[in-house]
Protein backbone atom coordinates (compact mmCIF):
# COMPACT_ATOMS: atom_id res chain seq x y z
CA UNK A 1 0.00 0.00 0.00
CA UNK A 2 1.06 3.18 -0.89
CA UNK A 3 -0.14 6.72 0.22
CA UNK A 4 -0.64 9.91 -2.21
CA UNK A 5 0.20 12.89 -0.77
CA UNK A 6 -1.48 16.17 -3.05
CA UNK A 7 0.34 19.31 -1.92
CA UNK A 8 -2.17 22.47 -3.62
CA UNK A 9 -1.52 25.84 -3.82
CA UNK A 10 -4.58 27.66 -3.50
CA UNK A 11 -6.06 31.21 -4.37
CA UNK A 12 -7.06 32.11 -0.67
CA UNK A 13 -10.12 33.84 -2.29
CA UNK A 14 -11.31 30.94 -3.61
CA UNK A 15 -11.45 28.56 -1.09
CA UNK A 16 -15.00 28.24 -1.65
CA UNK A 17 -13.97 26.69 -4.73
CA UNK A 18 -11.26 24.41 -3.07
CA UNK A 19 -13.80 23.40 -0.56
CA UNK A 20 -16.44 22.15 -3.79
CA UNK A 21 -13.55 20.61 -5.71
CA UNK A 22 -12.74 18.63 -2.81
CA UNK A 23 -16.36 17.09 -2.16
CA UNK A 24 -16.92 16.31 -5.36
CA UNK A 25 -13.58 14.32 -5.18
CA UNK A 26 -14.91 12.83 -1.81
CA UNK A 27 -17.81 10.99 -4.15
CA UNK A 28 -15.36 10.22 -7.27
CA UNK A 29 -12.29 9.14 -5.33
CA UNK A 30 -13.35 6.05 -3.86
CA UNK A 31 -15.36 4.81 -6.58
CA UNK A 32 -12.72 4.62 -8.94
CA UNK A 33 -10.43 2.46 -6.70
CA UNK A 34 -8.55 4.65 -4.05
CA UNK A 35 -9.24 4.75 -0.56
CA UNK A 36 -9.42 8.75 0.18
CA UNK A 37 -8.46 9.77 3.68
CA UNK A 38 -9.71 13.66 3.16
CA UNK A 39 -8.85 16.39 1.34
CA UNK A 40 -7.68 19.41 3.90
CA UNK A 41 -8.07 23.04 3.31
CA UNK A 42 -6.87 26.15 5.24
CA UNK A 43 -7.92 27.03 8.88
CA UNK A 44 -5.52 28.16 10.55
CA UNK A 45 -1.67 29.92 9.47
CA UNK A 46 -1.24 29.80 5.66
CA UNK A 47 -4.32 30.34 3.46
CA UNK A 48 -2.52 28.97 0.39
CA UNK A 49 -2.01 25.65 0.97
CA UNK A 50 -4.45 22.61 1.04
CA UNK A 51 -3.82 18.88 0.71
CA UNK A 52 -5.62 15.47 -0.53
CA UNK A 53 -4.79 12.31 0.49
CA UNK A 54 -5.68 8.94 -0.06
CA UNK A 55 -4.29 5.16 -0.27
CA UNK A 56 -3.64 2.83 -3.42
CA UNK A 57 -1.90 -0.44 -3.87
CA UNK A 58 0.68 0.16 -6.28
CA UNK A 59 1.81 2.72 -9.17
CA UNK A 60 0.42 0.06 -11.57
CA UNK A 61 -3.16 0.71 -9.78
CA UNK A 62 -2.80 4.21 -9.57
CA UNK A 63 -2.50 4.28 -13.15
CA UNK A 64 -5.32 2.33 -13.86
CA UNK A 65 -6.92 4.40 -11.09
CA UNK A 66 -6.53 7.55 -12.86
CA UNK A 67 -7.78 6.25 -16.45
CA UNK A 68 -10.95 5.26 -14.76
CA UNK A 69 -11.01 9.28 -13.08
CA UNK A 70 -10.19 10.71 -16.03
CA UNK A 71 -13.72 8.89 -17.55
CA UNK A 72 -15.33 9.14 -14.59
CA UNK A 73 -18.70 12.14 -15.26
CA UNK A 74 -17.88 13.52 -11.93
CA UNK A 75 -14.06 13.18 -12.21
CA UNK A 76 -14.48 15.13 -16.28
CA UNK A 77 -16.39 17.63 -14.76
CA UNK A 78 -14.69 18.41 -11.82
CA UNK A 79 -10.85 18.93 -13.75
CA UNK A 80 -13.02 21.06 -16.02
CA UNK A 81 -14.23 23.03 -12.82
CA UNK A 82 -10.39 23.26 -11.60
CA UNK A 83 -9.18 24.51 -15.08
CA UNK A 84 -12.54 26.94 -15.32
CA UNK A 85 -12.59 28.24 -11.98
CA UNK A 86 -8.69 28.24 -11.99
CA UNK A 87 -8.35 28.30 -7.94
CA UNK A 88 -5.43 25.57 -8.03
CA UNK A 89 -2.06 27.65 -8.54
CA UNK A 90 0.28 24.87 -8.34
CA UNK A 91 -0.31 21.06 -7.64
CA UNK A 92 2.53 18.71 -6.20
CA UNK A 93 2.58 14.56 -5.80
CA UNK A 94 4.26 12.55 -3.60
CA UNK A 95 3.89 8.66 -3.03
CA UNK A 96 5.08 7.34 0.44
CA UNK A 97 4.49 4.23 1.92
CA UNK A 98 3.43 4.02 6.13
CA UNK A 99 6.92 2.83 7.47
CA UNK A 100 6.01 2.97 10.94
CA UNK A 101 2.97 0.53 10.91
CA UNK A 102 1.97 -1.28 13.16
CA UNK A 103 0.78 1.10 15.66
CA UNK A 104 0.53 0.64 19.55
CA UNK A 105 -3.30 1.19 20.11
CA UNK A 106 -3.91 4.86 21.38
CA UNK A 107 -4.35 5.16 24.75
CA UNK A 108 -6.25 8.60 26.57
CA UNK A 109 -4.61 10.30 29.60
Amino acid sequence: MITCFIRYEIDPLKKDAFAEYARNWGQAIPRNGADLIGYFAPHEGSATTAYGVYNIESLAAYEAYRSRLAADPLGRENYEFARRERFILKEDRIFLKNVSLPHAARVLP
